[in-house]
């Protein structure tokens, strides 16, 4: 068996906390405390939050995207995939070494995202950015934390908060998608976004293809 191997560390603002990153072999994964928060060889339910969300907003011709967390790159790699040369993807990332990883070892993973001229990172709270623009997006994904439930930086659960959820709903333009990925089912989240003016579709997908834990998706369409 091959060793993994500690390739960085990254302290989360706000928080005495940090991420670390390892290899072994071709496979990455980073963690955090005593757990693992993402594995490169289990993105699938993070390509379906960008594909679902997507196909929501298929038939708009100039789309502007804002994902909020880059990980490993996967997510903002499967939103670009379905983009033509006029949409537009802002990827916020609280952390800057998790944006160097994805310049650098990490880079190849997702297809090096992070160099296509349609995404610009903003390394920043996404929070923020929902904050500063009113319907300035199409679809906005979160795959922050992990998901209504986060351990790794408290400031994350305003996201899920009613508050958070209007002022999603506010960056948003008429009809357009709140996506959120979660590690695990939560009723609670699903009325709170539904009560928050938003039609939701839920969704279960695995971390891989054929195996692995079962991953939660919420569709939110902005009604009025």
């Amino acid at each position: 068996m091959i060793p993994w191997e500690f390739i960085g560390s990254a302290r989360l603002p706000e928080s005495r906390e940090e991420l670390r990153l390892y290899r072994r072999g071709g496979e990455f994964s980073i963690r955090f405390d005593a757990g693992e928060l993402m594995n490169s060889r289990a993105h699938e339910s993070e390509d379906a939050l960008a594909d679902l969300a997507c196909a929501k907003i298929a038939d708009r011709p100039k789309p502007r995207i804002l994902v909020g967390g880059l990980g490993m790159g996967f997510t903002a790699a499967a939103v670009l995939k379905h983009l033509g040369a006029a949409g537009r993807v802002v990827v916020a990332e609280l952390a800057p070494a998790v944006v160097e990883w994805n310049r650098g070892p990490l880079a190849e993973l997702a297809g090096r995202p992070l160099q296509d001229a349609r995404l610009r990172v903003r390394e920043i709270d996404v929070g923020r950015v929902i904050r500063e623009a009113p319907q300035a997006y199409d679809a906005i994904l979160l795959d922050v934390d992990n998901g209504p439930e986060g351990f790794t930086r408290a400031g994350n659960n305003w996201l899920y908060s009613r508050p958070g959820l209007a002022a999603a709903r506010t960056a948003l333009r008429p009809g357009g998608v709140l996506a959120v990925w979660s590690a695990a089912p939560n009723r609670a989240f699903a009325q709170r976004l539904a009560r928050s003016g938003f039609e939701v579709e839920e969704v279960t997908v695995r971390a891989r293809r054929t195996s692995g834990p079962r991953h939660t998706l919420w569709l939110g369409e902005r009604r009025g």
